[in-house]
Order: structure tokens, then C-alpha cells, then sequence
């Protein structure tokens, strides 16, 4: 469903976010690959599952913006034994026309911290080095079971496609296996529904009339 408006960035996630409770902020950290492999594996090679979810924009054509969602199992001894990882990129490296994505929204549920950098837990990270992407996360706050991401700066379908249209890796870790739940995607004024891979945990259904 699309909504229009001109509202400060937190504002939009907010709206987006029904009966939202009060924001606790996450701790992101910024991490190199493959060193963050090692959290979860003591080979430090990760076997992963992907799937895809599209984003119907207006401003790009069908099947060229979309969500990535990644997700693998943690082996002993490594510190994530026990837990999948969850990873997550938006990607318009295939986009071409004008528009943007400041962030979405996800029912992720539970989640576990580790120590993904010098040995200390965090909630997030972000793969900055090491992999693809360009674009990082400002903030990650948690509404019940629903995290916001709001991105460091807009990820834009503006001029020709190109490979660095795309956010970097990010990730957390949880204990439950992965199901799919509809996330939503937003810019200024404008929500979007995309499917992701998420832990398996109850989810509310949508109030009458959608969200």
C-alpha cells in the first residue's frame, strides 16, 4: 500500500510499524568478511541458503529491485554454535529511473547477540569490507518483534544500472529456523511490501484493510 507525505526518516519506519511500542536501540558494528564467518563456523566458511523477494517500486521496472535473504547454521566450537544467521542486502544494481529506499521494516522476532567484533556482543553487523555493497545502516531500533533498519544513506534507482547500487551485507542471529513473513520497504511517504526469511516465531495478522 502506498502512502505520500514529506516525514523525517524515523517517523516514516514508525508509521509503517503498527501499534509500535517503545524503540530500543540495537548495537550495529561494522565487520570485515571472511573474519565474521569464524563467529559461526570454525572453518569459517558459511554453506548458505538464498532467496529473493522483489520490490514493485513505481519509479523502476518490474524484477530489478529486490530483497536478498541469506541464511546459514552455526557448528561448534565457534561462538555461534547452535544459532542461524540471517543476512539480509537491497540491491538496484539492475535499476535504472529515479526514486529511493531509506530503509525497511522486518518481524524478525527473537534474536541472540554474539561477539561479532574484538570479542564483544553486538546485536547487528554490517559487512563493509570484504563483500559487496556500498550503502551501511544508520541505526537499528527494535519495536517488539519488528526491527527497523534505517540505511546509512538512500540506496537510489537514479541513472543507469550499475553494481554499486546495492547495501552492504547485513546480519543478525537467532535460534529458530526461518519462515517467511512480508517485510516492508520504505522511501519518503511510500511503503512497500517484500517478501523475507526471518525465524520462525508467531506474527500477528495484518489489521483489516492492510497496514
Amino acid at each position: 500500500m502506498r502512502k505520500h507525505g514529506t516525514l523525517a526518516i524515523g517517523a516514516i519506519a514508525a508509521l509503517a510499524i503498527p501499534f509500535a511500542t517503545h524503540a530500543q536501540s540495537l548495537k550495529v558494528v561494522e565487520v570485515n568478511a571472511p573474519a565474521v564467518n569464524c563467529v559461526f563456523r570454525p572453518d569459517c566458511i558459511l554453506p548458505v541458503s538464498d532467496t529473493t523477494g522483489n520490490l514493485s517500486l513505481p519509479f523502476a521496472p518490474p524484477g530489478t529491485v529486490w530483497l536478498q535473504s541469506r541464511t546459514f547454521t552455526g557448528a561448534a566450537p565457534a561462538p555461534g554454535a547452535g544459532t542461524i544467521g540471517y543476512m539480509y542486502r537491497l540491491s538496484m544494481t539492475q535499476a535504472s529511473g529515479t526514486g529511493c529506499v531509506l530503509g525497511f521494516n522486518l518481524n524478525f522476532g527473537p534474536h541472540t547477540q554474539l561477539p561479532y567484533l574484538n570479542n564483544m556482543l553486538a546485536d547487528i553487523y554490517v559487512i563493509t569490507t570484504g563483500g559487496l555493497g556500498t550503502i551501511g545502516l544508520r541505526s537499528a531500533e527494535r519495536f517488539g518483534d519488528v526491527i527497523a533498519f534505517t540505511l546509512k544513506s538512500p540506496l537510489c534507482a537514479d541513472g543507469a544500472p550499475h553494481v554499486s547500487k546495492t547495501t552492504f551485507f547485513f546480519g543478525l542471529a537467532a535460534t529458530a529456523a526461518p519462515m517467511h513473513v512480508n517485510a516492508t520497504a520504505y522511501g519518503i511517504g511510500e511503503f512497500f511490501g517484500v517478501d523475507a526469511r526471518v525465524p520462525t516465531h508467531s506474527v500477528a495478522a495484518d489489521p483489516p484493510g492492510g497496514l
